[in-house]
């Protein structure tokens, strides 16, 4: 039980603190060498910049789009088993910026480009979505997305689920017109110790 507790507790005093304090995000990530540098003002909730600048990739162009939400975390894998780094941007919306979703992308070297890794909409599948409220941490393990949230009871108060925590692992795979998207490898819940 006092895992649990604390476990909730650490990702109630991450989000708070994170976005409290959600300013200027700009960090390098790179995989032998390769990789990106990702900027964002994080000013405005509705609409940041975005810019994703190749490190040590000729071939690839500097990326600047906008967003809906504020950023937290960019992380870079092999997702697609082409020996090539592929980003992953986390970033969070919602009321109190709970709701986390993920921005990728691939480099597809023959075109020099970016491919965007479609990311699935945990509220399209009835039984992921089932206690979810937000409060997402994202890691990436061995060319693998990892989900993690807790489990809100219908009885439960805002900020304090009791139903334990949900994890997904996702891999990156061909979709709908040869597009890659995540799927679901495996979920699991943990349960709350008595």
């Amino acid at each position: 039980m006092r895992t649990y507790k604390f476990f909730t507790f650490l990702l109630a005093l991450l989000f708070v603190a994170s976005l409290g304090n959600a300013q200027k995000f700009d960090t390098t990530v790179t995989m032998q060498g390769q990789g990106y540098r990702v900027s964002c003002s994080n000013k405005d909730v509705d609409n940041n910049a975005v810019t994703i600048a190749p490190v040590k990739i000729n071939e690839l162009r500097q990326l600047d789009f906008p967003i809906k939400g504020k950023i937290l975390k960019a992380a870079i894998d092999d997702l697609n088993d082409d020996g090539l780094p592929d980003i992953v941007i986390c970033v969070y919306t919602g009321n109190n910026g709970e709701i986390g979703n993920i921005i990728s992308a691939t480099f597809d070297k023959p075109n020099k480009t970016m491919v965007p890794i479609i990311f699935p909409d945990i509220y399209n599948d009835p039984k992921l979505r089932e206690g979810y409220k937000g409060y997402d941490v994202f890691s990436l393990v061995i060319g693998t997305l990892i989900r993690k949230f807790p489990i809100y009871l219908p009885t439960d108060a805002v900020g304090k689920p009791t139903g334990g925590i949900r994890t997904i692992q996702y891999k990156a795979m061909p979709g709908e017109r040869g597009m890659l998207s995540f799927k679901v490898l495996r979920t699991f819940d943990t349960k709350p110790e008595e």
